[in-house]
């Protein structure tokens, strides 16, 4: 059993965004039924009071059932965003915006061409 354990835990594809103090990874796993589903995680990084580092990380499973209407959604929200606020980051927080317009600079990845640039400033 423990091996099975140890397969369901294996990754299978991941792709990273860096983001500033932020960077989020798309992770493809398997279920115990050898299926696959993603995980997204936001890692933040924290300084602490001695110059050490640590991370707080969040984290949600999506299967592939729920692919379509959450692509869907997520692409809804940010046309939302895009119409209503334009594609210019507005921030109070300068590394915020300086985040994002590095990200966003990033002419070197591998995203599709029809690839919506959706930054996730403060989600």
């Amino acid at each position: 059993m423990e091996g099975k354990e140890n397969y369901e835990r294996e990754e299978i594809f991941s792709k990273s965004v860096r983001a500033g103090r932020r960077t989020y990874f798309f992770d493809v796993r398997s279920t115990r039924a050898e299926d696959y589903y993603m995980t997204i995680t936001e890692s933040k990084k924290f300084s602490n009071e001695d110059g050490s580092a640590h991370y707080k990380k969040h984290k949600i499973y999506l299967y592939k059932e729920d692919f379509e209407e959450f692509a869907a959604s997520f692409k809804e929200v940010a046309d939302f965003i895009f119409d209503k606020k334009g594609r210019e980051v507005i921030s109070n927080h300068e590394n915020a915006s300086d985040a994002s317009q590095q990200v966003a600079g990033d002419e070197s990845s591998d995203q599709p061409e029809d690839f919506t640039d959706v930054k996730f400033e403060d989600i």
